[in-house]
């Protein structure tokens, strides 16, 4: 199971001139994403946010994604 009480998925954080904060998604869930003032923010919704996204998945019977363990890669 993905980011259980052990998160193991993957969070990008970058900051967002747009929405003035920082971004912290969650590939592996889709639409999973939190921001925050601070990165340590963002990062603390994300964990939240990623609660209820599988949550809400369980509750209506949808597959949770196993963790992919990818890196990112800058070329």
């Amino acid at each position: 199971m993905c980011c259980g009480r052990r998160a193991k998925c993957e969070v990008m954080i970058y900051w967002s001139d747009e929405d003035e904060a920082f971004i912290a998604e969650v590939p592996e869930l889709p639409g999973c994403m939190a921001h925050g003032v601070t990165q340590e923010a963002a990062l603390g919704s994300a964990q939240y946010a990623i609660r209820i996204w599988i949550d809400t998945a369980k509750e209506f019977g949808d597959p949770i994604p196993a963790p992919k363990g990818w890196r990112l890669v800058l070329a």
